[in-house]
């Protein structure tokens, strides 16, 4: 990948998430920004960072019956369903074109047992496009009663290892929110072998209407996103970054080039944007040029300067 490093006119945005190269620091957080190909004629792919695939399982899922997002204060609750097309139809229906673009494509992948998650690394192996690979571990164990991966550093690391043992490009994990110590689940993962982590996943939430007296959204709870969690993003990452070696990606309520510089200063190597891509689809976009400014003005070599900067 070509690039230009004279700050005065292409300011040094590059940074490297455990072996996987990026332009700059600013990924499209997975589930928020399709197979890519519905945002190409909103703002120009190829100025991205990566770009982080909606999550795909072994089979398709059809999702969960609507209502399934409710916009709330600061925020959104989104209940899809993890609703996917399943990795025969997404290798070759959407890498095709995913393979064109000039960004790497990291695939979020999903299961409900440590199995699944390696038989889906297997099978994703050698596909041409794929750089990386991000896992949601977010999901229930359908064989330890429905206890989510992420809240137990034992089922975490296990499924780390299953996916780096099968995997051909780099693994990064993404963790849950809903822990008590997110430093001993990020440790858990590095011991396991994962070259990064992505924090934070949605926080667990809920909305009741009162006229019907009945939930919103027809699972009952979702997953908060948006503004209203970047304080709690902000603490997690900071705790995350100071607990492991690894580099870290700080996603929740990122919209601003200021929101990206505080995730960096507090341990983020690179950031997701997710949610602010409904309202705004080119802000992915505009956060490179805020970021390339915010290097220049400050006359940093580059933006690797910030990562940890924070003075406490």
């Amino acid at each position: 990948m070509e690039f230009v490093t004279d700050r005065d006119q292409y300011p040094d945005l590059r940074v490297n998430i455990g072996g996987l190269a990026l332009r700059n620091p600013v990924m499209t957080a997975s589930g928020t920004f399709g197979y890519a190909r519905e945002f190409e004629n909103l703002l120009n792919l190829h100025r991205l960072g990566a770009v982080i695939v909606k999550g795909i399982s072994l089979e398709p899922r059809p999702g969960n019956p609507p209502q399934r997002i409710v916009e709330t204060p600061c925020g959104m609750l989104n209940a899809i369903g993890l609703q996917n097309v399943g990795v025969e139809r997404f290798i070759a229906e959407k890498m095709s074109y995913l393979a064109g673009i000039d960004v790497p494509v990291v695939v979020n992948i999903l299961g409900d047992t440590v199995e699944e998650y390696r038989m889906l690394s297997e099978r994703l192996r050698g596909v041409e496009g794929i750089a990386a690979l991000e896992v949601n571990i977010s999901c229930p164990n359908v064989k330890k009663g429905g206890v989510a991966f992420g809240t137990d550093p034992a089922m975490a690391a296990a499924v780390t290892e299953a996916v780096k043992g099968a995997a051909d490009v780099p693994v990064m994990v993404k963790l849950s929110p809903n822990v008590a110590d997110i430093a001993a689940m990020a440790r858990a993962v590095e011991g396991a072998g994962a070259d990064s982590i992505s924090l934070i996943n949605t926080l667990i939430g809920m909305a009741v209407d009162v006229k019907r007296r009945k939930p919103v959204l027809a699972n009952v709870i979702g997953g908060l996103s948006g503004p209203a969690i970047k304080p709690v993003a902000l603490r997690m990452v900071y705790q995350a970054s100071r607990a492991v070696n690894i580099p870290v990606i700080g996603i929740g309520g990122i919209e601003t080039t200021e929101d990206a510089l505080e995730f960096l200063l507090a341990g983020a190597t690179a950031i997701q944007v997710g949610t602010a891509n409904f309202i705004n689809p080119r802000v992915s976009e505009e956060l490179v040029d805020g970021l390339g400014a915010y290097v220049k003005t400050q006359k940093l070599s580059s933006v690797r300067e910030l990562i940890g900067a924070l003075e406490v």
